[in-house]
């Protein structure tokens, strides 16, 4: 269980429960309500609106989750997932003269975002039933001072040591290091670790693990065949060097990058470039590029040594971690809008590499973590001294254009779309300038009928205004001679930085003290270095991807940890701070963050380490008296059944059916759609058709993921999320059952399997490795007989169906789709 003030991350008020919080909400449903909705609530809204104030008006406490619910006078302030039925949405966006809240004035159009965002994810709410009194706990608050000498002392701040091997009695079965760890904690409970799991299951197993995909019948065979006590490591080691451990490991850190295709929120503008980062990160995962290099290049790409422009234009296109997270572009004020975006890239790289939530220390002192929130603005000086370049055109409601990064052909990357004619960018030209004189007609019009007291055509202008943004967008991916240009996302330095004023609650026209561009004090043993020249953003590359950093490598191979068991070793993966889980093997988990550093940060390496551990080669098996003890299995005494995850999932569907390509066209369909409505409209045809590549490679829109990710649980693209949820429910195998693609799919299986051999029972064995990679029992050969039996007694009375398929490949579809709906297909043991 997770500890009950784990519920309150980075909160302002320290709750008195009456009952008990909401214990089911996800992490990020936690910190996005911490974060974006609490504060505000105890800011505007409680003065009139909680048990302490002098009097409730309305009749509505927004104090507790209850209270939310259950709403005052009018009704229901909070109707979770309905923003059209909570008063709370309506009196925000100022809809009722009579209710408008707060009266003092309207909220900033991203708060009220960020309210609606939080009703329609169904209004988390971690609360209790009773609070204490908002303005007070704030004040108090205000008085306590952190203390960076004593916050040094926690233990995800003190540096990872190397400790000796602990003592166990059972000395014939650690394989490793790392099993020994793990058997002395299973050993101090009394317990024993369960026994080793089959052959076929640890093929299947790993291959899935190290590669997104199920293991080929060739390679199963051969590894049946293979009786060496090698056979496993040759096994690991040629998955490891497979270019699809790429593909599979790299969507892992996309998870973590929060990548996507779009801005999201209220203005979903595309981002056709963000594919750039993808392919870097597939690459660098397949490169085994050391890790610390992985995250200097992610923060200051374009300011390192490079050899060649080649290299130059890699380490540019890296730096697109900074400049691919969600943005508020329909902002008017163009500061709150840097805040925004710096905020975004300070919360995503602290919980990203180093598991804290350094972004709670933006409108104050950080309640639970040493972290003040001149700390916060320090980090923000940085950031807001480079210029992020995210590549979308001044259009209706985007009121925040950016440019995008030329790397040129000496880069040697394509383009990602195919070029025009010169005629054909001249005539685009052509219309952009029809369009500026039809637009100071427009404005002229206007101009005119508001002097003489009419009512101004605005939809014009604006029909005009979005016409130009993306006529413009199209134009620049193209030089005069209609070649496509060369394009990336990323960031660069401003010509001159600056520091950032400590804004109260965050908020551009609350402006305070200003703090220099520095890095995080409790990160360092000492004070941290000044940043003297430049953005910082060296400074803090180098600061991160360091072994003296206490977070770094932990974070990592916790993370490395989790991908492999399905729980890491700190339970919460991207919150290592107080109101995180403690490690449930502290030593072991130091031992890996050491041996990680001393390895040279090889991500493969401690891979391979992990899987070839006894412990990762455990059965899933179950035993009663261990249960008993740790139900949650947080001692690894056997290895959890884990589902697969979406991309897996679909890639083994295509895999099996025999259509997966493993060789996608360059760029992405969201580059290919062209710019502005045009290009979503595009994106949405095409999203239409098969597509047979890795899942990897789909095109990932905020708020529009393709139905087969959304379904089975895929990471939120707008935030950090190094732990999917991990669901079963009915509508998962509905789709399987229901959805035309998995249908077709069905279909191509059973061609395979029908062609595979000359009689039934050797289809149906066949089938069955392909689908599970192992034969049938006889009890699953038995009842795959009476179902095909049964099959044709109900299609006897036709020879042929109506589209002249044959009825038997009806039963083989029927048949290889209960395969592909099987939990067995969806688990692995």
């Amino acid at each position: 269980m997770k500890p009950l003030f784990y519920l309150l991350s980075c909160g302002i008020i320290l709750t008195k429960f009456s009952h008990a919080a909401d214990t089911t909400l996800t992490d990020d449903q936690t910190n996005f309500f911490e974060r974006k909705i609490r504060p505000v609530l105890i800011e505007k809204c409680y003065e009139c609106h909680s048990s302490q104030a002098k009097k409730v008006k309305g009749g509505l406490l927004l104090d507790t989750k209850v209270g939310s619910l259950e709403g005052g006078d009018n009704g229901p302030a909070v109707v979770p997932g309905k923003l059209d039925e909570s008063l709370l949405i309506e009196a925000i966006r100022y809809q009722n003269k009579d209710t408008e809240m707060p009266p003092k004035g309207k909220l900033p159009d991203h708060v009220i975002a960020d309210f609606e965002a939080w009703i329609k994810m169904g209004a988390p709410d971690p609360r209790g039933g009773m609070v204490a009194d908002g303005a007070k706990a704030a004040a108090d608050w205000k008085k306590k001072e952190i203390s960076i000498a004593e916050g040094r002392k926690f233990w995800a701040f003190q540096s990872p040591v190397k400790s000796e091997l602990p003592t166990v009695k059972n000395t014939a079965w650690p394989k490793s290091d790392i099993d020994r760890y793990v058997l002395a904690k299973i050993e101090e409970k009394g317990l024993q670790p369960v026994s080793d799991a089959g052959k076929l299951d640890i093929l299947r197993r790993v291959t899935f693990d190290l590669t997104g995909l199920p293991p080929t019948t060739d390679a199963i065979q051969a590894y049946i065949k293979d009786t060496s006590p090698e056979a496993f490591a040759r096994v690991v080691d040629n998955l490891l060097a497979s270019e699809r451990f790429g593909e599979y490991w790299g969507r892992h850190w996309l998870d973590v990058a929060r990548y996507a295709e779009s801005s999201g929120k209220d203005v979903n503008v595309a981002y056709p470039f963000a594919w750039r980062y993808r392919d870097w990160v597939i690459t660098a995962m397949n490169a085994d590029m050391p890790y610390d290099d992985f995250i200097r290049q992610q923060i200051a790409g374009d300011l390192l040594p490079y050899k060649d422009v080649v290299d130059q234009s890699k380490k540019i296109v890296a730096t697109g971690f900074l400049a691919i997270g969600s943005k508020p572009h329909n902002e008017r004020n163009p500061k709150q809008f840097a805040l925004e975006v710096a905020d975004e890239q300070i919360d995503t790289l602290s919980q990203a590499f180093l598991g804290i939530t350094i972004a709670c220390a933006r409108c104050h002192d950080h309640k639970f973590d040493p972290i003040p929130q001149k700390d916060y603005y320090a980090l923000a000086g940085i950031l807001m001294s480079s210029e992020t370049l995210y590549g979308t055109s001044n259009s209706v409601q985007n009121n925040h254009p950016a440019d995008l990064i030329e790397l040129g052909n000496e880069s040697g990357m394509p383009a990602g779309f195919e070029g025009i004619s010169a005629a054909k960018r001249a005539d685009i030209s052509g219309q952009i300038a029809k369009l500026e004189d039809t637009r100071a007609d427009k404005t002229r019009e206007a101009m005119e009928a508001r002097r003489s007291g009419k009512e101004a055509d605005i939809f014009k202008l604006l029909v005009v205004r979005q016409q130009m943004g993306d006529l413009k967008g199209e134009a620049n991916r193209y030089d005069v001679k209609g070649n496509a240009r060369i394009l990336a996302m990323g960031v660069y330095d401003r010509q001159y930085p600056i520091n950032s004023p400590v804004y109260g609650r965050g908020e551009a026209t609350q402006v305070g003290e200003t703090v220099p561009r520095g890095l995080v004090q409790v990160l360092s043993k000492q004070e941290p270095p000044k940043v003297t020249k430049g953005s910082g953003r060296i400074e803090l590359a180098s600061s991160i991807a360091s072994v003296d950093n206490p977070q770094t490598a932990r974070v990592m191979v916790n993370r490395m940890w989790r991908w492999l068991f399905g729980r890491g070793i700190v339970g919460t993966v991207d919150n290592f701070g107080a109101m995180g889980e403690r490690p449930t093997h502290p030593e072991l988990l130091d031992h890996l963050a050491v041996r990680f550093m001393e390895t040279g940060w090889n991500i493969k390496m401690m891979i391979r380490e992990i899987v070839l551990s006894r412990t990762y080669q455990l059965a899933t098996q179950h035993a009663p008296q261990n249960f008993a003890v740790d139900p949650d299995n947080t001692l690894f005494w056997r290895m959890s059944t884990r589902s697969v995850d979406a991309e897996s999932l679909r890639d083994a569907m295509l895999s099996l059916s025999g259509k997966l390509d493993l060789y996608p066209q360059e760029g992405s369909a969201v580059c290919r759609a062209g710019e502005g409505r045009e290009g979503l409209l595009n994106l949405f045809r095409v999203s239409q058709q098969p597509n047979y590549n890795r899942s990897v490679y789909l095109p990932i829109v905020r708020d529009q993921l393709p139905e087969v990710l959304s379904l089975f649980d895929f990471a939120n693209p707008s935030l950090v999320s190094g732990d999917r949820d991990n669901t079963n429910v009915p509508s998962q195998s509905l789709y399987l059952l229901n959805n035309a693609q998995v249908q077709s799919l069905s279909d191509d299986f059973a061609r395979r399997v029908y062609d595979s051999a000359k009689d039934n029972p050797g289809r149906i064995t066949n089938a069955y490795w392909i689908a599970f990679g192992r034969p049938p029992s006889a009890q699953e050969n038995q009842a795959t007989r009476t179902f095909f039996s049964e099959y044709a007694q109900d299609a006897a009375k036709a020879k042929t169906a109506k589209d002249g398929k044959d009825v038997s490949m009806y039963a083989w579809s029927a048949f290889c789709q209960a395969l592909i709906a099987s939990a067995e297909f969806r688990y692995l043991n």
